[in-house]
């Protein structure tokens, strides 16, 4: 009798041991063993490993808005409407590729043209109608690559075709395409200055070498393709350049002169507006390391 009471126990003893070690096991057991594994925990640790490894709640990704502020009609119609300038830039910029593939040289330059015309009425309608949006500037942007960063190197490209030889005009145009993306770039990233540019602007290049395609200047090509690499690296330049509006409050005069010159000899009067402004850049920036 005594025997078999302490058989029992022994026994006792043996299982309370058994679940004193299953406890110990689940609470050291991390998540990856209760997982695979398929320990069993203890009923009273069960709660609070269940508390630690329930996955989270899914989170609700806001929406953000590409126009801030009050959505109204008007607003966003106003919004679609200087947006819809930025793609009739983009469209522009594509007839002008299609056109000097054909052949159809000046055509094309005349759509670089308009670009530069619709380029300038987006943001002005953006800032005038109130609705200026980091969306906006990125689609200006993108806009302002594939008109100026690719289509005037092409149109410029086939109006050197046959002029100089092909590999050159094909360096010199491929320059221009890397250097107005490095400004697009530059610029998007860059502090904003509200009287000089760093750089002569993308749309400045365009505009410069597409009046230079359709008023047909009377260069030779070596010196043509000298100036389009030329103003390639002054787009990437640090020099300052002077923006629009800070150029408006020259001396009424002083804008006469190209008029009368233009009425005189057009092509020379171009070449004259844009050597000074070319040469401006490094006259400013000596001025302003000089003070």
């Amino acid at each position: 009798m005594r025997r078999s009471g302490t058989i029992a126990r022994q026994a006792l003893l043996v299982r309370v041991g058994r679940r004193s070690s299953d406890v110990g096991r689940a609470a050291t057991a991390t998540r990856a063993e209760v997982i695979y594994t398929g320990h069993e925990l203890a009923p009273a640790l069960r709660p609070i490993v269940t508390h630690v490894t329930a996955a989270p709640a899914p989170v609700a990704e806001e929406v953000t808005s590409l126009l801030p502020g009050a959505q109204t009609t008007a607003r966003k119609l106003r919004f679609a409407l200087v947006n819809s300038c930025t793609l009739a830039s983009l469209a522009l910029g594509l007839l002008a590729i299609f056109l000097a593939m054909q052949g159809d040289i000046r055509p094309a330059a005349a759509c670089l043209v308009a670009c530069v015309a619709f380029d300038g009425l987006d943001g002005a309608l953006a800032r005038k109608l109130g609705v200026s949006s980091p969306f906006g500037a990125q689609m200006d942007s993108l806009a302002d690559m594939c008109s100026f960063g690719l289509a005037a190197p092409v149109v410029v490209y086939a109006a050197l075709a046959h002029t100089v030889p092909t590999p050159a005009a094909a360096i010199a145009c491929v320059l221009v395409a890397g250097c107005a993306a490095i400004r697009l770039a530059r610029f998007n990233v860059s502090p904003k200055d509200g009287k000089f540019f760093c750089g002569v602007p993308t749309t400045m290049a365009a505009a410069v070498l597409a009046v230079t395609v359709l008023i047909d200047v009377p260069v030779p090509g070596l010196a043509l393709l000298g100036g389009v690499a030329l103003l390639a690296f002054a787009m990437v330049s640090s020099f300052p350049y002077a923006k629009l509006a800070r150029l408006l409050r020259l001396p009424p005069w002083l804008w006469a002169l190209p008029v009368v010159g233009a009425l005189v000899d057009i092509r020379l009067t171009f070449a004259v507006i844009v050597m000074a402004y070319l040469v401006s850049g490094p006259v400013l920036w000596a001025r302003m390391r000089r003070v």
